[in-house]
């Protein structure tokens, strides 16, 4: 379902942006804008490895459109295990180089965060840089091992329920493991 950005997330960004769940039709647009975002070789990291024959958490896949329908920015989410734990990964998240420093991200990840509290999922981990995830309350993850080569300083979780991380630990898994 479209969401428009409201009055107080309107500061983060030049105009009003749709958020809304993508469709078969926006992944190749959505491919594109990762291809554009990230390094040729993206397919070969170690969070490509856990997804390979997983599919995406549909309703946790978003895409941001301006008015036209011109893709801004875009997150996927894929289920994971940690030890025997149930997790969401994040990303990739991705914003379009013309829209950078609007917002979109912002918008992209507290729209996950708010739909992965509703369908009652309990933790949610990515890699990436604890300073700017710490403002959307991760921490790094001890006891948590992503498969090599990813540094362990990147290793991110926050948990949506309550003491969800509390003795979770062990090797990210793929699901088909």
């Amino acid at each position: 379902m479209p969401r428009q950005a409201g009055p107080d997330e309107r500061h983060m960004q030049q105009v009003t942006l749709n958020l809304a769940e993508e469709t078969a039709e926006d992944w190749w647009e959505v491919e594109a804008l990762y291809d554009l975002c990230f390094a040729p070789g993206r397919s070969a990291l170690s969070s490509y490895r856990l997804r390979e024959g997983v599919a995406p958490i549909a309703p946790l896949c978003l895409t941001a459109k301006d008015g036209d329908g011109i893709l801004a920015g875009a997150v996927r989410n894929w289920p994971v295990r940690v030890g025997g734990a149930v997790s969401i990964l994040l990303g990739p998240i991705a914003v379009h180089p013309t829209r950078q420093g609007e917002g979109v991200a912002s918008l992209l990840m507290q729209r996950c965060l708010d739909l992965a509290r509703s369908q009652n999922w309990e933790r949610i981990m990515l890699v990436g840089d604890a300073p700017y995830y710490g403002k959307f309350g991760f921490e790094k993850l001890q006891g948590v091992a992503m498969p090599p080569p990813t540094n362990p300083d990147r290793v991110l979780g926050l948990a949506l329920r309550p003491g969800a991380w509390d003795g979770v630990t062990g090797d990210v898994t793929s699901m088909q493991d």
